[in-house]
C-alpha cells in the first residue's frame, strides 16, 4: 500500500473511515424504509455493501482501499439500522428482545470467522498479498444470500399497515403468528392496536422529522437512544477492537499470539452474545446495561492499573497475562449486557410512523463516536499512554448510573404501549415501577385472549 501506511493519522483513519461511512448511510435509511420498505432496504445496504468490499479485495492502491472501507461502511450502516427494527416489529412481545438481540449474536459469529480466518491467513500467508486479499474477500460471502433472498421473508406488517395495506398486514401477522389464521385472537388484537396507533397518529399529521424534537415523549426517546449509543462506545470496546495490537504489544506479546488473544476473544464474545439471547427477555433491558456498564468500568480500572505497574518492559509474564483476562472479562459482559441492547432498545421504544426516522438518528450517534474513538485512540496511546484506560473506566459507571437513574424497563411490552409508557413515566425512573421488569409474557397472554389495547 505504499509509504503512506506507515502515517499514524492515516492508521486511525483506515479504521475510522468504514464507522464514517456507517453514519453517512444514516441520511437515506429513514427515507428508504418509509417510502420503499424494510426488506427493499435492506437489500439496498447488502449491494452496496458487496461494492464496498469488492473494492477493498481488488485494492490496488490506498485510495481504492478506502474508497472501498467508506462504501461497505455505508452499506453496514443501513442494515444494522434496519435489522433490529425489522426484527422488532414482526416479533412476538415476550421474545422481542431475543429475537432483536439475534443481530448481535450473528455478528458475533461473524467476528468468529473473520477472526479465525485472519489467524490462519497470517500464519500460512504471512507477507503476501493474500494474507489481507483473502478475509477481505470472504466478507463479501454472507452478503450475496441476504442481497438475493431477502424478499422471500415477509414485510414488516407495521409498514404495511402504515402504508395503508391492511389487508396484507393482516396476511403477514397470519403468517407469522397462527400459521396463516386470519381470524385468530392473537393476530386480530395485533391488527386492532395497529389500527388504533395509526388513527392516533393521523389525528397528529403527517409524520415529520420536527415532531422528534418538539413533542416530548418523542424528544426523551431520542435523546435516550442516542445517549445509549454513545455511552457504548466510551465503555471503551472500539478502542480494544481496533486497536488491541497496539495495546497488547505494550504489554510485550508478539503479533502471532496478539492474533490468537483476538480468536480466544471473539469465542468468549459469541458465549456471552448466547447468554444475553436466552436471558433478555427475563431479566429485562435495565438490569444488563446496569451490570454490563459497571463491569466494564471495572475491567478498565485493573486494566489501567497493570499497564501502569507492570508495562511490556518489566518482566511479569503473570501481570502481563492477567490482563489479557481482564479484557476477556471486560469483552465477555460487553457482549452479554451492553453491545446487543444498544441496538435493541432504541428499535423498541419509537412508535411506527417515528421508527425509522429515530433509529437513524440514534444509529448514528453509535457511528460518529466510533470515528472519535478510532480517530482518537492511537494518537490518545501515544501521548498519554495508560491514562487512556481511565476515561474508560470512568465512563463506564457514569454510564450505568445515568442508565439506572433514566431508562425505563421495555421488556414485555407491546410496542403499540410505548407512546403510553414514555408519556407517562416520570423523567427519573430510578426506584419507581418503570424500572422494574414485570411479566414478560403478559401482553403476550393478553393478545392471545384477543385483548387489544383500547379494549383493555
Amino acid at each position: 500500500m505504499g509509504s503512506r501506511f506507515n502515517n499514524p493519522n492515516l492508521e486511525g483513519l483506515i479504521a475510522s473511515i468504514f464507522v464514517l461511512g456507517c453514519f453517512f448511510g444514516m441520511f437515506p435509511v429513514a427515507y428508504f424504509a418509509d417510502s420503499l420498505g424494510r426488506r427493499v432496504t435492506i437489500q439496498i445496504g447488502a449491494a452496496i455493501y458487496i461494492v464496498g468490499g469488492a473494492l477493498q479485495t481488488g485494492a490496488q492502491n490506498m485510495d481504492m482501499m478506502l474508497a472501498g472501507r467508506f462504501f461497505a461502511g455505508f452499506g453496514v450502516g443501513i442494515v444494522s439500522d434496519l435489522a433490529p427494527l425489522y426484527q422488532a416489529e414482526i416479533a412476538h412481545p415476550s421474545i422481542r428482545g431475543r429475537l432483536t438481540t439475534l443481530q448481535q449474536f450473528m455478528l458475533g459469529i461473524g467476528a468468529f470467522c473473520a477472526s479465525w480466518i485472519t489467524f490462519g491467513t497470517s500464519a500460512g500467508l504471512k507477507g503476501t498479498q493474500a494474507e489481507w486479499r483473502i478475509p477481505l474477500g470472504i466478507q463479501i460471502i454472507p452478503a450475496i444470500p441476504l442481497l438475493a433472498f431477502m424478499m422471500m421473508l415477509p414485510e414488516s406488517p407495521r409498514w404495511l399497515a402504515e402504508r395503508g395495506r391492511m389487508d396484507e398486514a393482516l396476511s403477514t401477522l397470519a403468517r407469522l403468528h397462527s400459521g396463516g389464521n386470519e381470524t385468530d385472537p392473537f393476530v386480530l388484537a395485533q391488527i386492532e392496536d395497529m389500527k388504533a396507533d395509526i388513527h392516533k397518529a393521523r389525528d397528529i399529521g403527517q409524520s415529520s422529522w420536527k415532531e422528534l424534537f418538539v413533542i416530548p415523549s418523542n424528544f426523551r426517546r431520542v435523546s435516550l437512544g442516542y445517549i445509549l449509543q454513545f455511552s457504548v462506545q466510551m465503555t471503551g470496546v472500539s478502542a480494544i477492537q481496533y486497536y488491541s495490537t497496539t495495546i497488547f504489544t505494550t504489554m510485550g506479546f508478539t503479533s502471532t499470539r496478539i492474533l490468537l488473544f483476538q480468536s480466544i476473544n471473539s469465542i468468549i464474545a459469541l458465549i456471552g452474545e448466547a447468554c444475553c439471547v436466552i436471558w433478555v427477555d427475563q431479566v429485562g433491558r435495565r438490569r444488563p446495561l446496569i451490570i454490563g456498564n459497571v463491569v466494564s468500568g471495572l475491567s478498565f480500572v485493573v486494566g489501567a492499573i497493570l499497564m501502569a505497574r507492570w508495562p511490556g518492559t518489566v518482566d511479569n509474564n503473570a501481570a502481563h497475562y492477567i490482563f489479557i483476562i481482564t479484557t476477556w472479562v471486560f469483552n465477555f459482559f460487553f457482549s452479554a449486557c451492553i453491545g446487543p441492547l444498544s441496538w435493541a432498545y432504541p428499535a423498541e421504544i419509537f412508535s411506527t410512523r417515528t421508527r425509522a426516522k429515530s433509529t437513524a438518528i440514534t444509529s448514528s450517534s453509535s457511528w460518529i463516536s466510533n470515528f472519535f474513538i478510532a480517530q482518537v485512540t492511537p494518537i490518545a496511546f501515544k501521548a498519554i499512554g495508560w491514562k487512556y484506560y481511565l476515561v474508560f473506566a470512568i465512563c463506564g459507571h457514569t454510564n450505568a448510573l445515568f442508565i439506572w437513574a433514566f431508562f425505563p424497563e421495555t421488556s414485555g411490552r407491546r410496542l403499540e404501549e410505548m407512546d403510553s409508557l414514555f408519556e407517562n413515566a416520570p423523567l427519573f425512573v430510578g426506584g419507581t415501577s418503570y424500572a422494574k421488569v414485570g411479566d414478560h409474557h403478559a401482553a403476550e397472554r393478553e393478545l392471545r385472549q384477543g385483548k387489544a389495547l383500547n379494549g383493555r
